[in-house]
């Protein structure tokens, strides 16, 4: 089956998962954790996300964050790319890290937020990183120890949540009665479970609401009521739209590669040729960048058309951004 397009526009509550291919470790060493931790600060602090709660398992993360002025998809690009390819290096090793691509649930932000901070922060003590909840205090790898106010992480929106929980000295101490509350709850799997269960809140919910005879909005790739459901499903219509005109007058890899080359003064043979002419590399990192930073393309399509593997590209592309000059010379908004 075809995978189902991401739902993302601006200021949208996402819940974000990614795992280890084969479910091996993506973090071996507190160097890798605090690596992929100052990236997402990094993110957050230049206003690409707004970061409420994260865990770090040994094998998968999760992530519960709003987007701001770029989209979900460019902002995981970065942080994720530019992470890979800096565990490749220390670990002397080389391909995947993630298996496929992340996974990423849209909020009902008044009805989820308080209870998927709760569930992710939680994760460490379900996984048995930590032994109780006096560990998970002091943890520094959770955002739960900078509401509780024991790691500073500047760039966590912790200000944001705790104002759920009422103003004053009282209202960590209310967090915490409710994130202690949630313990005896389990694994809570309506929250990252499949659509309708999902949307509804367990399976009891869903068929009570089948005996009833009443029909439900559902999406895999949301959680949230029917009303919300239906919203984000009619606005992503529009949304998609206008992606789709766009997709349909990309311009084409070949295309790309003759302007790429003639801007430089080479050849197209010479760009897919594996030619390491520092000329040619100067060109092959411009191409790769554009085409995936740009243009959208997937950096297997690149890899393929270059005649690399897809390791190649994933290091030239690495996790910067696309600079604004090659924007303009390309023409590209």
């Amino acid at each position: 089956m075809p995978r189902s397009a991401r739902l993302d526009a601006p200021g949208v509550l996402h819940h974000v998962m990614g795992r280890g291919i084969e479910k091996r470790p993506i973090f071996l060493t507190d160097e890798d954790r605090n690596d992929f931790l100052s990236r997402l600060g990094l993110l957050a602090e230049e206003g690409y996300l707004k970061v409420y709660a994260w865990s770090l398992l040994p094998n998968h993360f999760h992530l519960l964050c709003k987007t701001g002025k770029v989209p979900l998809a460019r902002s995981m690009r970065r942080l994720l790319t530019g992470y890979v390819v800096k565990f490749n290096r220390r670990h002397n090793r080389y391909g995947h890290l993630f298996q496929n691509r992340y996974k990423s649930i849209v909020c009902q932000e008044n009805s989820y937020l308080m209870e998927l901070v709760r569930y992710i922060h939680l994760n460490l003590i379900r996984a048995g990183v930590v032994k109780n909840l006096g560990e998970l205090n002091r943890s520094q790898w959770s955002g739960h120890s900078a509401l509780m106010g024991y790691q500073k992480r500047e760039w966590q929106d912790t200000a944001y949540v705790l104002a759920y929980f009422g103003r004053g000295v009282r209202k960590r101490r209310k967090y915490l009665k409710f994130v202690e509350e949630g313990i005896k709850r389990g694994r809570r799997p309506e929250l990252v479970g499949g659509g309708l269960i999902r949307s509804m809140g367990g399976w009891s919910d869903v068929l009570a609401l089948r005996r009833r005879g009443e029909k439900t909005a559902s999406d895999e790739r949301i959680l949230g009521d029917t009303e919300f459901v239906e919203r984000v499903l009619e606005e992503w219509d529009e949304v998609g739209k206008v992606n789709l005109r766009l997709n349909r007058v990309r311009m084409n890899l070949s295309l790309l590669a003759q302007q790429a080359c003639a801007s430089w003064g080479a050849t197209v043979e010479e760009l897919r040729s594996g030619s390491r002419r520092q000329l040619i590399l100067k060109v092959r990192e411009e191409f790769a960048q554009v085409a995936v930073k740009g243009l959208g393309y997937s950096g297997a399509e690149v890899a393929r058309y270059l005649g690399v593997t897809g390791s190649c590209v994933t290091r030239i592309v690495g996790g910067r951004e696309l600079p604004e000059e090659i924007r303009l010379k390309y023409q590209i908004r």
